[in-house]
């Protein structure tokens, strides 16, 4: 069990201070020195905290938006974890997601930031849509890890938004950066998990990019088919 944040400093949840030490105290060089050669996590500033233990300093917080975004500006690496788990999503502004997401530097802040707290603002489905447009590799990524997240999370949301989707999955399939073209698959399966008007519109374009003669985009077609074909 890693230690809680002291409380103090006049915030309620102790200070980004006090979250630092935790965090550090709950690190190690093992897990640090595995973080790019096991799992391709690449980070300049990072204690070796471990996701479980971070989740844990976060519940011993519980929300802090203001926290969040000191976090963020630190630059460690679990520090943003933590922000993702401690920020509040109907607080979360446009501009507030754009500079985080521009601040993307590893899959790992990406994900976590997408699959934790931005499927949960209001924002969501404006930014798949601007963020699909872009050009840095973890921009591009996060319109379709949010749109994955979304697509899992979001058992209301009606079809049409992520019909309205396909066309961005068809076009950055082509992209043959390794972080674009797993968010794009992952995007595209998870539409298709929701129902079966979705899976049919879905399967129909895997197939179509399964037979693409771009590489990336054959890729992501038959990575989602196989899925599809589970189920």
């Amino acid at each position: 069990m890693p230690p809680k944040p002291k409380r103090g400093n006049g915030a309620k949840s102790g200070g980004v201070e006090s979250a630092l030490a935790a965090l550090k105290r709950a690190g190690s060089k093992k897990v640090r020195d595995d973080m790019e050669p096991r799992y391709g996590i690449v980070a300049a500033d990072a204690y070796g905290t471990p996701v479980g233990k971070i989740r844990l300093i976060a519940k011993s917080i519980g929300p802090d938006h203001e926290l969040a975004a000191a976090l963020w500006k630190t630059g460690v690496y679990e520090a943003r974890m933590l922000a993702a788990f401690v920020a509040e999503p109907a607080r979360v502004t446009n501009a507030e997601m754009d500079g985080w997401c521009r601040d993307f530097d590893n899959w790992a802040i990406c994900d976590t930031m997408c699959f934790h707290l931005f499927d949960r603002t209001p924002h969501v489905f404006a930014k798949i849509d601007a963020w699909a447009a872009k050009k840095d590799e973890f921009v591009k990524r996060a319109a379709f890890a949010l749109l994955a997240s979304v697509a899992l999370h979001d058992k209301k949301a009606p079809d049409e938004p992520f019909l309205r989707a396909l066309p961005l999955i068809e076009r950055a399939a082509e992209d043959e950066r390794n972080f674009v073209k797993k968010g794009v698959s992952w995007a595209l399966r998870g539409i298709g998990k929701r129902n079966a008007k979705l899976k049919a519109a879905a399967g129909e374009l895997a197939r179509r990019l399964s037979q693409s003669e771009n590489a990336a985009a054959r890729w992501v077609g038959k990575d989602a088919l196989r899925e599809f074909a589970k189920r």
